[in-house]
């Protein structure tokens, strides 16, 4: 008599994703990785703003709602930051009032306390918790501009970041696509 496997039994059959990243030549990895900016852009950019808020809005007050409860975001109360992702030229203004984090249109032409600038592929090694932000600072990589103290108090939230608390399927991607990252970058550099 046929038995039907459980779920836990497919799954324990499955690939893991560093097998199947594995599977998929490091050259064809990194051109890939070269070209998502190339292909993205244009549809992002296209996204309405309104679209790009609620989700952004919807995702930072889910990853940091613990924070806001906390009172730890009080020190954004009546400035301004910029998030500049640099290689999808998309640009959020970011503050905080009654206890939410707020997003300003980019027709208010806002001048930032704080900017925080980085390619896409460099948030997500951060969010995934595959590089620092104190490392991406120092190289280079991730950009801190403006009001010093207010930077600092930003960094130590981003640190503070529990990925976790994203929704599963959020937070499944996060960590396959930083993983995905960090195993082709970390192969090139053994290659060259």
């Amino acid at each position: 008599m046929f038995k039907r496997p459980t779920s836990v039994e497919i799954s324990s059959r499955l690939p893991t994703p560093t097998q199947v990243i594995n599977k998929i030549p490091v050259m064809v990895r990194s051109q890939l990785i070269d070209l998502m900016p190339k292909i993205l852009r244009p549809s992002l950019r296209l996204l309405p703003f309104q679209l790009q808020k609620n989700i952004l809005l919807v995702a930072l007050h889910s990853v940091f709602n613990e924070a806001i409860e906390d009172g730890d975001f009080e020190f954004l109360q009546g400035k301004w930051l910029k998030i500049s992702v640099s290689d999808f030229a998309l640009n959020w203004w970011i503050s905080f009032d009654n206890n939410k984090i707020i997003m300003a249109e980019p027709s208010q032409n806002i001048i930032e306390d704080v900017s925080f600038s980085a390619t896409g592929d460099d948030l997500v090694l951060i969010a995934g918790r595959k590089q620092d932000p104190n490392t991406l600072f120092f190289q280079r990589r991730l950009k801190i501009e403006g009001d010093t103290e207010l930077g600092l108090e930003v960094k130590n939230l981003i640190d503070a970041i529990d990925v976790e608390q994203l929704p599963t399927s959020v937070h499944t991607l996060v960590d396959y696509s930083a993983n995905f990252l960090q195993e082709t970058r970390d192969e090139l550099a053994r290659v060259n």
